[in-house]
């Protein structure tokens, strides 16, 4: 996002110019005062350098108004700080009674972004074939992020908006902004959430105002393209659902087990069970993943029920009977 490491992230949203002001300020406070002591300290240790067995220390006294100054001045500054960052903060946690909300859901490794009477989860092509999670947003609308976490803690953070906040399970939490300059930044989780933590990664996009009902329509749509096979169609249900965090296409196990070749394969199960991997096991673990874990492996995965239609649950099992 920076041509240079002592470049500044772009000021993408309506909080990025004011926490740079502090940012910069809190650096320039900190430089000074570190040359100041530095510099007082060398000079000290110059000036009364022992230089005989002769030298005696001189008698010490104190100096009121000394004293008083070096610890009044770092005081109103750290006073400073405080007003300001608390300004920032409260900022941030108040939207404006406008805001467009968003809903966010985190699940190890995925982002979940849903628009309100969208029927699916928004995403968009990424690189090497890859699908990402994408967050459509207006140019300067307010947008409130109302998130949270199906498993364990996650962190939201959009750099070049200056937003993070932390997803938790079993409670929401939100954050606002206004995106004020067009163009597409970079999601992260900065919370550690296990093996796949670093893949955890999503895509915000900022469009015309008046583009912005067209391209959230583009987004959270999930069908079946003109000449697409159904195996090419699952294998993009594969993708944008994140089946990818966890599972490879190959035979190799990752956080769940590998899909290739499973399909009719015998499975035993951690209760004690065996069963062919067959159209409706793959339902069943799609719809309800604790019913029947594998051996070897722990119950991690999150149930998709209400999310994966008919039609994309065909082409899915479809993709997943392809892979040798």
């Amino acid at each position: 996002m920076s041509e240079t490491p002592w470049e500044l992230l772009p000021t993408a949203s309506n909080h990025a110019a004011s926490l740079d002001g502090l940012y910069v300020f809190l650096t320039i406070v900190c430089g000074i005062s570190f040359v100041l002591v530095i510099g007082a300290m060398l000079y000290f240790m110059v000036k009364y350098k022992k230089r005989s067995d002769n030298d005696r220390t001189s008698p010490l006294t104190h100096s009121g108004k000394l004293e008083f100054a070096w610890s009044a001045i770092p005081a109103v500054f750290l006073m400073l700080f405080f007003v300001w960052g608390e300004l920032d903060f409260v900022k941030l946690s108040a939207p404006p009674a406008d805001a467009i909300d968003i809903r966010v859901t985190g699940q190890k490794w995925y982002w979940t972004i849903e628009y309100p009477g969208r029927p699916v989860a928004a995403t968009v092509a990424a690189l090497d074939g890859e699908v990402a999670p994408l967050l459509v947003v207006p140019l300067n609308q307010p947008v409130r992020l109302l998130m949270t976490s199906k498993d364990v803690i996650h962190s939201f953070y959009i750099p070049a908006f200056r937003v993070k906040k932390d997803v938790v399970p079993g409670r929401y939490a939100s954050v606002w902004f206004t995106a004020i300059e067009e163009g597409t930044f970079p999601v992260f989780c900065t919370e550690y959430c296990g093996d796949e933590h670093s893949s955890m990664l999503a895509i915000v996009k900022v469009v015309p105002a008046d583009q912005y009902e067209e391209a959230v329509r583009a987004a959270t749509t999930l069908e079946q393209g003109e000449g697409e096979t159904v195996e090419q169609f699952g294998e993009k249900v594969y993708k944008s659902f994140a089946c990818n965090s966890c599972h490879n296409t190959d035979s190799t196990a990752k956080v769940g087990p590998g899909f290739g070749g499973v399909f009719g394969k015998s499975e035993s199960f951690t209760d004690g069970s065996s069963g062919v991997v067959d159209e409706n096991y793959i339902r069943e673990s799609i719809y309800s993943p604790n019913a029947k874990v594998v051996s070897g492996f722990t119950p991690q995965m999150p149930s998709f029920a209400g999310q994966i239609n008919d039609d994309q649950m065909n082409a899915l099992i479809a993709y997943i009977k392809s892979l040798k």
